[in-house]
């Protein structure tokens, strides 16, 4: 890249288009986005959800440890100035070197961070490239972090809506009938499905004034992208959360009811096959 326009051609392609980089449904929210205490951060990326916010940090040739440090240090200062937002570092490189993979891998179990490799590549006398992701996010959260501390159902029912609330309680029910011995078990961020400990069986249900966010932990596929787009959802998977996320509201949920009857009955077996 460095004989055809370098870091700010790189920066192009992916501003232009940040589905390359294969970590979700992108948009563009900010390049060279100046943070207050010093620092830029390359590319600023948000989901489709408007939830997620992803640091990127492109780095021409090989990886080196102060850009690994860099772009940890840019994940922190955004999620510290944008708190409403989860967020996660993207480090971009032509090359990433098996000994900083293994450092970059090791903090991958600690903070959300995702290395991708790109390659140059002509067509057309244009200069493009390729993207492979080499280190995605770790598919398990944390439950010993202090987000996700025990709360009441007082404590929604405050930020909520009734009829946001009693979607909460229909997918309980749902739940409940695949397996009797599940509950409900209340956190500052979440509201999950579990079996009596901290251990969720894929249910993650976030209730706001007019709507549900709802989060089935299912690994992504194709028959379950059509499944989503054929009841007129987007298949919105986050890798963040390892599983479909669907915007519900109250007047929708019976329409589509037996639609996500059928998407936690698939939660239920993949429990009980251990997945």
């Amino acid at each position: 890249m460095k004989d055809h326009g370098g870091e700010a051609r790189l920066q192009e392609i992916i501003a232009n288009d940040p589905s390359v980089l294969g970590v979700g449904n992108l948009r563009l929210v900010d390049k060279e986005k100046h943070l207050p205490g010093g620092g830029i951060v390359d590319i600023v990326l948000q989901d489709a959800s408007d939830e997620t916010r992803y640091a990127v940090e492109v780095q021409l040739g090989a990886t080196d440890a102060p850009h690994i440090i860099r772009t940890i240090e840019y994940w922190d200062l955004m999620r510290k100035r944008y708190p409403e937002f989860k967020h996660v570092a993207v480090l971009v490189a032509e090359e990433i070197s098996g000994r900083l993979f293994n450092v970059i891998a090791l903090f991958n179990q600690h903070l959300p961070i995702v290395a991708i490799q790109v390659t140059p590549i002509e067509i057309g006398g244009k200069l493009t490239a390729t993207f492979a992701k080499v280190l995605d996010l770790a598919p398990q959260r944390s439950e010993s972090e202090e987000e996700f501390e025990p709360a009441t159902r007082k404590y929604w029912e405050a930020s909520a809506s009734p009829e946001t609330m009693q979607l909460v309680d229909k997918v309980f029910e749902i739940a409940r009938g695949f397996d009797p011995r599940v509950q409900l078990a209340f956190r500052k961020t979440y509201i999950n499905v579990n079996l009596g400990d901290p251990r969720s069986v894929g249910l993650y249900m976030d209730p706001q004034k007019k709507q549900l966010r709802l989060t089935v932990k299912l690994p992504e596929s194709g028959e379950l992208n059509a499944l989503c787009e054929g009841q007129g959802f987007e298949a919105d998977f986050s890798t963040f959360w390892g599983g479909y996320r669907f915007a519900i509201k109250p007047a929708e949920f019976e329409k589509h009811e037996t639609f996500f009857r059928g998407l936690i009955k698939r939660v239920y077996i993949a429990e009980a096959a251990g997945e």
